[in-house]
């Protein structure tokens, strides 16, 4: 669907037969600004995009597929081609019950917008964004550790600007940082940061970054450490500790659904998130909204296994607010909690976790 690139309030142009815009000029800028703000250099650009989009709709093969995506979706390299930066409007289906996107949406937003980093760099689309030595040897990226902190959610129809990053990490992985902000105001309303590894796809045995796929990524990478949290003994630097005593609360016996499994044959770390949700207290899920979510990701998980998930009280601790308007929290309006996934059978952790959570506004 394509939409004008002058904000704030833009709608969709009529579809054509093949769920194209139509290239008549005059239906594909519909604005809700008064009639001659939109700039003709913009209507140009638009149609020209419309025109050659049209121009290669039928055409057969991945590569002209990729061109069209590209042309239509609302993302590019920044000047310095070191950081890419994507708009979305929130849809109706991605908010939840509090009329607001949901964590596991703005979770999906941001490895949207990573493969499409990767993709406008040259990466492949298959494999999550895998280089050409990484294809050749059968290596895939898998994450880590995600750490997320949204300081306030967008509604339906908000439009949520993403910039994004990639640096090294230490001899055997990268990280992977982004900044959210509304688009109608340049509001910073979220930061989020992440490590990955590598692992071999056949073995599923993590293996170190070779000289030659470090070549390969960090041409693309910031000569010099940009971190979404600069501050010091900031919350994505904190660690969570194992957890044996028995659970506060519990969520027993979930299921991957076949929709979870992602391209590289296992579930997709944004699965694990809401599993970690299934066992938060319902009065706090009633009460509060998620302020900050940690995961460490410890083993795979197949479409075949059971997943316990264990939820723990934290006493809350002066963690540092990282710059959000929520440094002075009362304690009554801010509640944390450890988390664990488990395998059911065997017992083995497969994801440990933290979650901070604030008291809604009413």
């Amino acid at each position: 669907m394509l939409r004008c690139h002058i904000p704030p309030q833009c709608g969709p142009a009529p579809l054509g037969r093949r769920g194209l815009p139509r290239a008549t000029p005059a239906a594909l800028l519909r604005c809700a600004r008064p009639r001659g703000i939109v700039a003709s250099a913009a209507a140009a650009q638009v149609t020209a995009a419309v025109a050659t989009a049209e121009g290669s709709a039928g055409a057969p093969g991945g590569g002209e597929r990729r061109g069209l995506a590209e042309r239509l979706r609302m993302g590019s390299l920044l000047e310095d081609g070191l950081s890419y930066k994507e708009s979305f409007v929130v849809r109706s289906y991605e908010v939840g019950i509090n009329k607001t996107a949901t964590v596991e949406t703005i979770a999906n937003l941001l490895q949207e917008v990573g493969c499409n980093h990767a993709q406008s760099v040259g990466f492949s689309t298959d494999g999550f964004a895998t280089t050409m030595t990484m294809r050749e040897l059968g290596l895939i990226w898998v994450t880590n550790r995600m750490h997320i902190e949204i300081y306030k959610y967008p509604a339906w129809g908000d439009v949520v600007e993403i910039e994004t990053w990639c640096q090294a990490d230490g001899r055997i992985g990268t990280r992977r940082d982004w900044i959210l902000k509304d688009l109608a105001n340049g509001e910073v309303i979220g930061r989020a940061t992440s490590k990955w590894v590598m692992m071999n796809q056949n073995t599923r045995r993590l293996q170190r970054v070779s000289d030659e796929v470090r070549d390969e990524v960090f041409i693309h990478c910031p000569k010099t450490p940009r971190l979404a949290f600069p501050e010091e003994n900031n919350g994505s630097l904190k660690k969570i500790p194992i957890l044996t005593d028995p659970a506060d609360h519990s969520r027993l016996g979930l299921v991957p659904r076949r929709a979870d499994l992602d391209m590289n044959q296992h579930v997709n770390n944004v699965t694990y998130i809401g599993w970690v949700l299934e066992s938060i207290p319902q009065d706090i899920i009633d009460t509060h909204e998620l302020q900050t979510i940690t995961l460490d990701y410890r083993r795979e998980c197949q479409h075949d296994d059971i997943v316990d998930s264990l939820t723990y009280i934290e006493e809350a601790d002066e963690e540092s607010s990282n710059g959000s308007p929520f440094a002075a929290l009362h304690p009554e309006e801010k509640r944390q909690f450890l988390h664990c996934l488990r395998f059911a059978q065997a017992g083995d952790e497969i994801n440990r976790g933290r979650t901070v959570w604030r008291k809604l506004a009413r």
